[in-house]
Parts: structure tokens; sequence; C-alpha cells
């Protein structure tokens, strides 16, 4: 007996949620088959088999019944050009299945009206022969999804309605009606194409080949073989092959197609740089920080089609909805044929061609797709201009926000704080420095950094330390030098401890009344001085924050700092300033204003990754692209704050979208319905209730692709 193994297929012209849905049903049908999940946006299909009990080739023959082409994926270690987007999106639209069933029905419908034309005895054979041949494919579709578990399709009730239609001798409006269908479908498929050129787009942006430096030779090779500590070479106007810190030479990078920011980055020995860059002007030495799989461009990516496959509340609404509607449409319709006449003597006739027609209006594509066709295009134009979200969840949550709390350093401040003054008790300032340099050596906070930093521009020896130090979040970081422990905490802590002088403290307030913010250096039970830092306002944040309160939104600052410099801070700013919270003194804030409302906190990811997961929405940004990407529900690429009110704006555009969208859906489906049980609905205008709203719902959809959210 065989162990369960997971197996990915990629799923050819699965290009809707019902689709989806159809596949994920069949799937959990079979014996051995679990932990399915169907991303359409992705066209992917990834579950868990015991081939013991269903091999590979019936999961794949299933797939094919009900209309779908299973594609193996290819290599994922090849990276972005290895991420396979198969044929239903890489190629022509002209050569789908879709297209060549509209192509075909529609060449059928046509040699059916000129015999015709030419024959009229035979104008009834050869139209019911075009809607049969035509309806051939879509009825072996729509008996494999009733054998699967899905017996309401979108095939089952075109399936009916042509039968009908032929029945009762309208053999030419059957076959206009299956050709419409064909073309609806080709259409959706188009439009799903159209939907996915974004993530196309970001493939398209890692070159295919990198300048590999080997001794005193240089080696082009494929991007797929650099290697993790590999150098390159990247010269003007080339694009950066991966992620990687520069190690020579100095230049401006254009960082627009990967983080939206418009501003060219100067880069230097030290910066990191991301894959898909642009180099401007200078001569760039880079050593490799991740493989082609692995880096920006590839997980952007990865995380946009997981996110366009994690559906939001109202997408699973719309979803549970359409289960009951298909089949309570099939019941009306059956009403609608038998009532009249059985109650009211009416003609049979006229009322079975009336409930064939609103059995063709209740065709639910349209309202299926209504938001998962925006919410993909709203990410995926969030993706291009640097504002990672992570689902339809997110997205949908961020057009609800009352309030959106900041952290301070690194989130509305630059996130560089460097030091300005140092004022030793006893001894010199510079053991005191060395002495606090040392207790912060691998420090992740902006301020230890600060501090280190500033000790090596000093060319400071940094004393050794003894074991691993230990922090307590908020307060200090300890440990042991030779001449004892040493800690290097904030003012209240020392005062907590009973060791900071009363005269210390008022210099202490002095220094933050300025905007500086002050930690204090310790040994034991003796203060040994302190050291002052400052960390300036980002350019944008005043501009960014005053666009937040003009879309109607509380903002807040939530900081560990204390009180005189976060005032320095917000204050210039023109938000509320909460200071010297611990960070389960956060958590409580956020919870208070969750009460009042959905709430956002925008952090670093790396010190506030509490109080991201306990909003409603986290957002990362000033924490490097590294942690935005994998923390948080959303990220800032671009680093800035006017990239929360874009959020904002993206979000609340998307959901005006899918109003429209339900709107426009149900609102045909409601006149055409009017329209028909007075007869004045032919059934080739009753296809077109659903074809034509399934039309519009995806063209309104993909006006989000164009949106800007800096602007809107």
């Amino acid at each position: 007996m065989t162990a369960a193994s997971p197996l990915t297929l990629r799923i050819e012209g699965m290009d809707c949620a019902s689709c989806a849905a159809k596949i994920e049903t069949a799937m959990k049908r079979l014996p051995g088959v679990g932990a399915v999940e169907v991303n359409y946006g992705a066209q992917s299909l990834s579950l868990v088999v015991d081939e013991d009990r269903t091999s590979t080739d019936t999961i794949s023959a299933r797939i094919r019944a009900l209309g779908y082409t299973p594609i193996a994926p290819r290599d994922p270690a090849a990276g972005p050009h290895g991420h396979d987007h198969g044929p239903a999106s890489g190629g022509p639209w002209w050569a789908t299945a879709k297209a060549r069933l509209a192509g075909t029905t529609g060449l059928l419908l046509g040699l059916a009206a000129l015999v015709s034309l030419l024959a009229p005895g035979w104008s009834q054979w050869a139209f019911a022969l075009a809607a049969l041949v035509g309806l051939l494919p879509i009825g072996r579709h729509a008996v494999a999804g009733a054998l699967s578990g899905t017996p309401f399709s979108i095939e089952t009730l075109m399936t009916v309605a042509a039968l009908g239609a032929i029945a009762i001798g309208q053999a030419a409006e059957a076959a206009v009606v299956v050709f419409l269908f064909a073309v609806g479908e080709m259409l959706e498929g188009v439009a799903a194409q159209r939907a996915r050129a974004g993530i196309k787009a970001l493939v398209a942006l890692v070159p295919r080949s990198a300048r590999r430096i080997e001794g005193a030779e240089i080696r082009t090779i494929p991007v797929e073989a650099l290697r993790i500590g590999d150098i390159i070479l990247v010269r003007p106007g080339d694009r950066v092959p991966s992620d990687g810190t520069v190690t020579e030479g100095v230049s401006a990078l254009n960082e627009a197609p990967v983080t939206g920011e418009s501003v060219p980055v100067a880069k230097s020995p030290g910066d990191a740089v991301f894959a898909g860059s642009i180099n401007a002007n200078g001569e760039l030495r880079i050593e490799i920080t991740r493989t082609a799989a692995d880096n920006t461009i590839a997980r952007i990516i990865r995380l946009v089609e997981e996110a366009q496959g994690a559906k939001a509340p109202m997408a699973r609404l719309i979803d549970r909805f359409s289960r009951w509607y298909t089949p309570a449409a099939m019941v009306v319709a059956a009403l609608v044929v038998v009532v009249p006449p059985l109650l009211f003597g009416a003609e049979w006739f006229t009322w079975i061609y009336r409930g064939l027609a609103v059995l063709l209006i209740a065709c639910p594509c349209a309202l299926v797709i209504s938001t998962p066709a925006a919410i993909a295009s709203g990410l995926a134009t969030g993706a291009r201009h640097g504002l990672l979200i992570k689902g339809g969840a997110a997205l949908e949550t961020l057009g609800k926000l009352r309030a959106i709390a900041f952290d301070k350093t690194g989130t509305l401040t630059l996130g560089h704080p460097r030091v300005t003054d140092i004022e030793a008790l006893e001894g010199k300032e510079a053991d005191l420095l060395a002495k606090a340099a040392a207790v912060e050596r691998g420090a992740s906070h902006p301020l230890g950094k600060a501090i280190v930093a500033e000790a090596a521009q000093r060319g400071l020896a940094l004393p050794q330390v003894f074991g691993a130090g230990a922090a307590t979040p908020g307060k200090a970081v300890t440990a042991r030098l030779r001449w004892g422990f040493v800690a290097v905490g904030s003012p209240r802590h020392a005062a907590e401890q009973g060791v900071l002088p009363e005269d210390f403290a008022a210099r202490i307030g002095a220094l933050e009344a300025e905007g500086k913010t002050v930690v204090v250096v310790s040994e034991g039970k003796r203060v040994l001085g302190l050291i002052a830092l400052r960390d300036e306002a980002r350019p944008d944040a005043a501009a960014g924050l005053a666009r937040l309160r003009a879309l109607g939104l509380t903002t807040v600052m939530l900081t560990g700092d204390n009180a005189r410099t976060a005032a320095a801070i917000a204050g210039p700013l023109g938000l509320e300033a909460r200071a010297g919270l611990l960070p389960d003194q956060k958590l409580a804030a956020i919870a208070a204003y969750r009460e009042a409302g959905p709430i956002a906190m925008v952090g670093d990811g790396i010190n506030d990754a509490p109080a991201l997961a306990a909003a409603s929405v986290g957002i990362a940004m000033g924490g490097g692209t590294d942690v935005a990407l994998e923390t948080a529900d959303a990220a800032l690429l671009k680093d800035r704050v006017s990239g929360v009110a874009e959020l904002v704006v993206l979000s609340r555009a998307t959901l005006a979208n899918i109003r429209q969208n339900i709107g426009l859906a149900l609102g045909l489906k409601a006149v055409f319905l009017v329209t028909t049980l007075f007869g004045a609905t032919p059934l080739w205008m009753a296809i077109l209730a659903d074809t034509g709203a399934t039309v519009l719902v995806t063209a309104n959809a993909l006006r989000l692709l164009r949106f800007d959210p800096a602007r809107g």
C-alpha cells in the first residue's frame, strides 16, 4: 500500500469560480483524494491522492470529461520563467477549445441558414442538426458534471433549454442559443486571460540570462543557474536578474516595475536590489542573495495567485446563494410551463416556450463571476502599483476600515535614526558607546542598529559579550560583558529598576522635548550614561495622513517611545499619539479600536507582529521587502505612507465595482424575466440576458486593471 502523495496540475479552460467549484466537487467525490484546492486565477489544482484507490489517469480523465484539460506544471525551481501559465493563458485566444467551439457552432449556424434559403423544406432539420452537433460537447459536460456532483450547472440549463426548443419546433432558435452560449464562454475565457496579463507582465520583468563574474571572466548564463553567493555584473540599461546586494559600484535603479516607486532609487555598496529593477546609469556588481525561484518577482507572483484563490466574504456569500439559485430557477421555469395551461387553460406551446426562455435567463454565470472577477482585477492592479494584498478578504476589509494605527519607528519615520548625543556619567563617551554597541550587536530594532552603526563609524573596538543577550520587549536589552551585566533600555525601565538619578531625569526630558529618543546605559545598579537618537518623519507622511483623514478615517500613532518624542513626531503630522506602550498595551489599544469598527495596523513587520495580527488588517512597511512579503495581510513594497491611502482607495473602488456587477447581473435578469412572461423575449434574446450580462460584468471588472489608486 502506497502513502498518499501530493499532485499539482494546471487546468486549461478553467476561467471562472463556477468552473473551479465544479472541478473541486468532482475531485472530492473520488476515493482516496483529499486536501483539494482549486485556484481558477492561477489555473491550478492541488490535492493529495492515494494512488492505490484513484490513479492520476483517473483524475485527468475526470477533469477532461468536465471539459477542461489537465497539464503537468513545469519545475517550480525554474523560477519566474518556469512559472507555467498554461496554454489557456499563454496561447492566443483563438486557439483555445472555447474559441473552436464558438467557431464550429457559428459555421454550423451559417450553413443551416444557407440550407433554409436554398431548400426551405429542410430548414427545420438543418437547424436541428446544427444545434445538436454544437450541443454535443455541452451536453457531455452536463452529464459528466451531474455524475460528479454538480447536476445544476450552466451546461445542464443550456442542454435542457436547447433540447426543449428543438422538441417544440424552434430548432433555429435552439441553434442560435447554442452559438451565443459558445460565444459567451469564449469571451469569458478572453476576459480571464486579460486579468492574468498583470501576472504575466511580472514574469516578463526578469531577464532570461545573467552575466556571472568567474574570476577574470564574465560568462552569460541562464538566470535559473544563478546560485546564492554568485557575483554578477549589471550594466546600465540592464535589468537585475535576481535579488541581491550591491558589492561594487554606484547607480540609480528604477524599481517602478516592482514596487511602483516612480523615482529612481540610489544604490551603493551594501544596498539591497530587487529582481526586475532597471539599472539607470552606473555599472554594478551584485552578490546574489536569492535564487530565481525565490526572488521578489517569483514570490509576488505566488502570493498574488494564492490571494486570487482565497475567496472574499462577499464571494463566498454569492457562491452559497448560487447553489440554491440554480435549482430554484429550474423549479420556477417548470412552474411557468405548467401552471398557466393547467390552471387557466393557456396554450401549452406558448408557455413551454416562455419557460425555456426563463431557464436561459436564469443562467447564473454573470452573478457567479461578478465578485471574483473584480477581486482578481483589484489584486492584480495592486501588485502593479506596489500594493501587495494577500487575499480577497483583506481587500474587502480595507474598504470598510474606520481607523488606522501606525507604529512610529520605520513606519511614520524613515527608520534610520542616528545618534545625536552621548553623555557619560562616568568614563569616556567612546567607552559608553562601545559597551552599548556590544549589547545591541545583532539587534533587529532600528535604534539598536543605529548605536552599532555609530560605533562602527567611529572605529571603536567592541568588548566581548559572554553568552546570549536577553531582551525584555519594549524595555531593555541586557548582556554580560567583562565588567558585569550591562543593560541598554528606556528611561522608564531604568526608573523602574531604581537606578535613574533624579537630576538625570531632567536632562532626559530636555532631550525628549527636542523629539529625540533616549536610551539609558546601566551596569548593575549604576547608570553609566545616556545616548540620544533622532529619526525624522518620512517626507510623504503628512500628505499621506491628510489623504487618509480626507477619506474619513481616524489615524493614531501607537508607539513604545516616550510621550514627548511621540508628540514631537505626531504633532506636525496632525495625528493622535499614544506613547509608552508595551507590546501587550498595543494589543489592548487595537482591541479597543476594533470595538468601534475595523482597524488596520501599519508596522515594520518585525517588532509589530502581534499588533499586525490583532488588527482587522495588518499592513507591513518599512521592514524590508523580505519581511513585507511574508507578514501581515498587505504590504507596501514602495515603502511610503501614501501607500496606505492607496490601499483603501483601491479597496473601495473594488467594492464599488462588485456592487455594480451584482446590480448589472440581477438587473438585466429582472428586466428580461418580466419581458419573457409577457411574451416579448425570444429564446435567442433570453440567452443574451446571461451572455450579455457576463460580458458587461467582466468588462466592468477589467476596468480596475487601468485604475490608478494614487489618483483615484
